[in-house]
């Protein structure tokens, strides 16, 4: 999502970074999301290192999911805020929802949002982490405010910071959202927005000085600083919106059609990424924007051509996410069911659906059906499980 003043911004994810390679972890529940499960229940580690000469193969992660649960893992599910929504409750209990997304604005502070996560978390029994994310940018754009949170400022102003500062900042933001319970942040933004003097021509980013800086440097420097300190805290950065929404002229979050013109393959607004992902554990979010040097028959979110480009980039496990499929008004032309399966067919790994959680269960039921029904697209869902799989096991 892209922001007005106020609301709540989905803006997601695309990738990991090559992490399909990531060592042995087992993805049993922890800490912070409840009790271990049953051994007949979790999903098995990675084999031990043979003491042979002939190296044993290691185990596939989906090995024991069952397709119900391997298509849950493709969804992050809005959840208000201050109250767990009974709608997100159910696509984590009954379909097996991979993560929540708290949305909206909180004041309530640490303590109150805390035991919203925990009502998830322990509810989750089936032993892969639940990912809990949110949208803590800072400016407009922080969801979590109050008692155990600092006010962040703006992006524009956090890229005042010498980079040093900027990722001790960060480390202690993440900190405080690791507290909460929060362990995957659709942060920092990523976009190059055209120039200072035009900032306020584009609605979703430079108008609300989500912008770190105005040139390819400037924007690997800050966001890669903002992503450095939240690894540190132990929250998994998302950098947004791939491939850029730094030039467009009106916000897909209330808008059709939005059309990039400016965004091209070999440009400074995918540079960023090439340099960002390699950096460390992170996804990429996919924007749902049309763009009109990479595929203008359809938004990016849905273009094979486009997440193709963002795959080169993330690289072959990497994690990639699409902006909310929910709500925004750039995907309404499509109904619920056809948004999901359009993503994960061009090659999108996690669909969030972060803004309005009734559409989920028509989307999982698309996903599942044709999955159970076309083998090609069945092997999708492997793959695209297999990387959100790898991305839990890499979480800092």
């Amino acid at each position: 999502m892209h922001h007005r003043p106020h609301r709540r911004l989905a803006r997601t994810i695309l990738g990991a970074s090559a992490l399909a390679a990531a060592t042995a972890v087992a993805l049993a529940g922890c800490g912070a999301y409840g009790p271990a499960p049953a051994p007949s229940s979790a999903p098995p580690t990675l084999s031990p290192p043979s003491t042979s000469s002939s190296p044993t193969p290691t185990a596939d992660p989906l090995a024991d999911l069952d397709l119900r649960h391997r298509v849950g893992q493709l969804f992050i599910v809005g959840t208000e805020v201050d109250a767990v929504t009974p709608d997100t409750m159910s696509a984590v209990v009954d379909r097996h929802a991979g993560g929540i997304f708290l949305h909206g604005r909180s004041g309530a502070g640490s303590a109150a949002v805390a035991a919203v996560v925990s009502a998830f978390t322990s509810a989750d029994a089936g032993g892969i982490p639940l990912w809990v994310s949110t949208d803590q940018e800072g400016g407009e754009v922080q969801v979590l405010s109050g008692p155990g949170f600092d006010d962040m400022p703006y992006a524009i102003r956090q890229a005042d910071l010498p980079d040093d500062q900027l990722r001790a900042s960060a480390t202690a933001w993440g900190r405080q959202l690791a507290a909460a319970g929060v362990t995957l942040n659709l942060a920092p933004v990523a976009d190059i927005v055209t120039s200072e003097q035009t900032r306020f021509d584009n609605p979703p980013i430079g108008g609300l000085g989500r912008q770190y800086g105005y040139d390819r440097a400037t924007v690997v420097a800050k966001a890669g600083a903002f992503a450095e300190g939240m690894r540190a805290a132990g929250v998994m950065p998302v950098f947004k919106h791939f491939p850029g929404l730094g030039h467009v002229t009106a916000n897909t979050d209330d808008t059709a059609d939005v059309v990039d013109t400016s965004v091209t393959a070999d440009g400074p607004d995918i540079a960023v990424y090439r340099a960002l992902v390699p950096e460390g554990p992170a996804g990429v979010m996919v924007a749902s924007a049309i763009y009109q040097n990479l595929d203008a028959a359809s938004p990016a979110v849905f273009s094979p051509t486009v997440v193709a480009l963002a795959r080169g980039v993330v690289g072959p496990g990497g994690m990639m996410m699409s902006d909310d499929l929910s709500a925004a008004q750039a995907v309404q032309a499509w109904s619920p069911a056809d948004r999901a399966v359009l993503a994960i067919t061009a090659g999108v790994d996690v669909v969030l659906a972060s803004t309005d959680p009734s559409v989920f269960p028509a989307m999982y039921d698309a996903v599942l059906t044709k999955a159970q029904s076309d083998p090609a697209f069945a092997q999708r869902v492997d793959d695209a499980a297999r990387h959100v799989l790898a991305a839990k096991a890499a979480q800092p």
